[in-house]
């Protein structure tokens, strides 16, 4: 059984819808007030029908004051370039007072992106473009880094850039990943594994555990740095069931995506703590 040390925590996953364009702040804040530990936003800036989701993020974090901020995942191809992304997910931490999470795809429905300006890349390709910008971001993050930053990237470069600024945290970057390459590149590289439990094919968590593992030991890395997160949707998993991920596949983080108010509340009164019950059980 793999146990990874994280604690548990929960989360919330919001369409940042804009009708009414309110709905998404109230749904935040009453994650809040209902004791979620981070509230994340879908990032599909080709909808007309949703909000910009960095611009969400920014509103959202100056109207609550504790619980911590995602984009569940934000589209890389859109998001460029990769310095200025990092700049403005370092801004938006020191505002919030270090409540920044950085969830990172490497891109998908490329009609879409392809429309509304974005470069259409293969599957490999955007692998090996996600790869070049998180080192771009962490060297931008690098503040106190030696001399001004070189990537000599195929897809991001940048050339004596500025560091800085440096995050008012160690902001955890978490990848979108559901294919053998992405979750090599989650070992490899980032702080957190965060795949869609609907769209996971049987035993997918713990196919998605060994290739992260083991890539991340290849890489000299401890497999324990990396959190496992999962999002889930309302009426599918039991609290027993989501107990057993937890015991079993190491998840420590459940994102609950759902956008009714009476789902997030039922949620925090009856299944986070029986899941904590189940889990401190199973763990004693």
């Amino acid at each position: 059984m793999p146990d990874y040390g994280h604690p548990l925590r929960f989360a919330t996953f919001i369409g940042p819808t804009n009708s009414p364009a309110t709905r998404p702040v109230e749904l935040a804040q009453l994650s809040e007030r209902l004791g979620f530990d981070f509230v994340t936003f879908q990032d599909h800036p080709y909808q007309s029908s949703f909000l910009d989701t960095w611009t969400l993020l920014s509103w959202v974090a100056a109207r609550t004051e504790r619980i911590g901020l995602s984009g569940n995942v934000l589209n890389l191809p859109l998001r460029q370039p990769p310095a200025v992304l990092a700049r403005a997910a370092a801004s938006l931490d020191l505002l919030s007072g270090g409540r920044m999470s950085l969830g990172l795809g490497a891109g998908f429905y490329w009609d879409a992106v392809q429309a509304i300006g974005g470069r259409r890349l293969t599957p490999l390709q955007s692998v090996a473009a996600l790869s070049e910008a998180i080192d771009v971001i962490r060297g931008v993050w690098d503040a106190d880094g030696p001399g001004g930053l070189d990537v000599d990237g195929e897809f991001h470069s940048v050339h004596g850039a500025e560091r800085g600024p440096a995050p008012a945290h160690e902001i955890p970057i978490w990848l979108g990943a559901h294919k053998p390459k992405m979750q090599g590149l989650v070992g490899r590289k980032a702080d957190g594994w965060l795949p869609s439990l609907p769209v996971m094919e049987p035993g997918g968590l713990q196919k998605g555990n060994a290739i992260i593992d083991d890539a991340a030991r290849a890489a000299g890395r401890d497999p324990r740095e990396i959190t496992r997160l999962l999002n889930i949707f309302p009426g599918q998993q039991t609290a027993e069931a989501l107990a057993q991920m937890a015991v079993e596949e190491g998840v420590s983080v459940f994102i609950l995506a759902s956008d009714d108010p009476d789902v997030l509340e039922r949620f925090a009164a009856e299944t986070i703590p029986a899941v904590r019950e189940h889990v401190a059980r199973e763990r004693s």
